[in-house]
């Protein structure tokens, strides 16, 4: 069996007991509340992590992504809607890298 071979049964062995094994585990509902909670938030923890450092790397400046992605929260949390956080991040990054960058 080859190197690659093994490292792919390996991986694939752990991405099953990662799955699984909880799934094994808890079978009633969970009552505790800081499990819960850490449960409800892992999915937008998840989002995040993927996301944010996408924007900051999809201009050609990294300076740039980062004005764009403080406009974004700073209008999300005023408010502001998806389409309109959207367009203001989008012009921030143009702006920026037509004229400053």
């Amino acid at each position: 069996m080859s190197y690659v071979s093994a490292a792919i049964c390996v991986m694939a062995l752990v991405t099953f007991v990662i799955r699984v094994v909880p799934l094994t585990l808890i079978r009633g509902q969970v009552r505790n509340r800081f499990a819960c909670s850490f449960l409800f938030y892992v999915p937008y923890v998840t989002l995040a992590v993927m996301t944010v450092p996408g924007i900051i790397d999809a201009s050609q400046s990294p300076a740039a992504g980062t004005a764009a992605l403080a406009a974004g929260i700073l209008l999300a949390l005023n408010g502001s809607g998806l389409f309109t956080v959207s367009l203001v991040c989008c012009a921030a990054v143009f702006i920026l890298e037509l004229f400053l960058i």
